[in-house]
């Protein structure tokens, strides 16, 4: 018999057709009321079991998180809270689960304790939830990109290169490490190593990106990327995937166009589609939220954050702009601020941007032309020598979700900023031929995808977005 979902099931009103249905088990009642779930959807569907047809031994291997196969009919629930549910006729059990050992049962538990369980905690509603949108958001990516003439573009992961300057990479070696070869200077001799030199995991697909939007238009990545930085925090991680859009022949101002288009496209998406998810994870964060104290709680709900981005146009202001009201306002001259903003040129942090977002101007913010010094080499420089094409899109509660900029067309220019920072030429030869062969304004931005779901789900911790989180310690799983 075709087996039938639990989604399938809550939308039909079909009632005495005979269902096979296969999931888990969330609860088992008064040895008679199986509350089953299949992933399907966030919804258990109840299961009556009837003594008659059942045997005591299969009875007693009916136990939270143990699967099962049902097989009965569907008929209208007198229950409260639901409308249909399953008389069941035959329970087969297809794997069992020691009530003594499974550790998610159904009370309350900690993130950190689910974290420690990482491959058992998509079985609470919390992490299912979450999964399914993450799963919902992916696809709204593709479908946004693909319906908009782009065409996906896998960057290579093993790179010889650190598209940000940070040079916080993971190091990728064949090399015996505890007798690596030496040359005559007592260096390790890295041309003996798998690929000759030194190489190391990706931090971005950008730059490659780059030299394929110069050939096909409109390309996008969407991939893991890694970063060795030692940040315990509740917004890093140490891999993560990376959206990042490069279009041929757009200017700042088509960046932020596309920028703002997509995210509104993606969170529609997902607010349209994963509407049983959304309400569930709303009615979490509010409740969370509730538990704060008072000055640290959102003044929305989930969903009201998700429309304020979705019906909002993005307020587009320059970094010079931004940096005269932080100075002016009031936590700033109340030293309310951690960071006090006390002269141009300085590095916003999330709270600064968080109050221009939900105080000042209360939408979305989009703001550009940021100082040359604390920006990527590859930005286009403007006509006043110490800003750059540059752009941060702002999102209430969680500050930069997207950074983008136009990048450096102008081949005199772009290497006259790697020998300032000490980037050398023929590192970035290849990168620096697009400059030298039919160059041309483009630009493109970098959307850090867990930041997204982290957004779209109103997890506090970002590490509760990626089914197993790498972080500074921590490869688990």
């Amino acid at each position: 018999m075709i087996r039938t979902t639990v989604a399938e099931l809550l939308g039909s009103n079909n009632f005495l057709q005979d269902v096979t249905l296969k999931g888990w088990v969330r609860t088992f009642r008064a040895n008679r009321f199986i509350a089953l779930n299949d992933g399907s959807t966030i919804n258990n569907i109840q299961c009556v079991v009837d003594f008659e047809k059942t045997d005591e031994t299969t009875l007693k291997r009916i136990t939270t998180g143990a699967a099962i196969s049902v097989k009965g009919t569907l008929i209208e629930s007198q229950g409260k809270g639901q409308s249909i549910e399953i008389q069941v006729n035959k329970i087969e059990i297809l794997g069992d689960s020691n009530p003594e050992e499974y550790p998610i049962q159904p009370k309350k538990h900690s993130f950190e304790f689910l974290r420690e369980n990482a491959h058992l905690r998509v079985r609470t509603n919390t992490f299912s939830a979450v999964m399914r949108v993450r799963s919902a958001l992916s696809f709204a990516v593709h479908k946004y990109f693909t319906e908009n003439g782009f065409y996906n573009f896998s960057a290579p992961i093993i790179t010889g290169s650190d598209a940000e300057g940070a040079g916080e990479m993971f190091k990728v070696t064949t090399l015996d490490i505890e007798n690596p070869p030496k040359n005559e200077d007592g260096k390790i001799d890295t041309s003996k190593d798998f690929f000759g030199k030194m190489t190391n995991l990706t931090v971005s697909g950008q730059l490659e990106a780059e030299t394929y939007a110069m050939a096909l238009g409109k390309v996008y990545t969407f991939g893991p990327t890694f970063r060795a930085e030692n940040s315990n925090t509740t917004r890093h991680l140490s891999e993560f995937w990376m959206i990042e859009p490069e279009v041929a022949f757009n200017n700042l101002d088509d960046n932020m166009d596309l920028a703002e288009d997509f995210i509104k496209s993606v969170i529609n998406y997902v607010l349209e589609h994963s509407k049983d998810d959304i309400a569930f994870l709303d009615g979490r964060y509010n409740q969370e939220e509730k538990t704060k104290p008072a000055l640290q709680r959102s003044e929305m709900t989930l969903l009201e954050k998700l429309n304020f981005v979705v019906e909002n146009n993005f307020k587009r202001v320059s970094y010079t702009e931004a940096i005269d009201i932080l100075r002016n306002s009031k936590p700033n001259k109340k030293k309310k601020f951690q960071y006090i903003i006390n002269e141009w040129g300085a590095d916003l942090q999330s709270e600064h941007e968080r109050f221009l977002v939900e105080k000042h101007f209360k939408c979305p913010v989009i703001l550009f032309d940021y100082p040359a010094n604390i920006k990527a080499f590859y930005m286009r420089l403007n006509d006043d020598g110490k800003t750059v094409r540059a752009m941060d899109v702002l999102f209430p509660g969680i500050g930069e979700i997207v950074g983008g900029s136009q990048r450096e067309e102008r081949l005199e220019v772009l290497q006259q900023k790697m020998a300032a920072l000490d980037i050398e030429e023929k590192e970035l030869w290849w990168y620096l031929d697009t400059r030298k062969f039919g160059t041309a304004e483009h630009s493109g931005f970098g959307l850090g995808f867990e930041r997204l779901v982290q957004f779209t789900t109103g997890m506090g911790n970002i590490r509760d977005v990626i089914p197993f989180p790498r972080t500074p310690q921590n490869a688990e799983f």
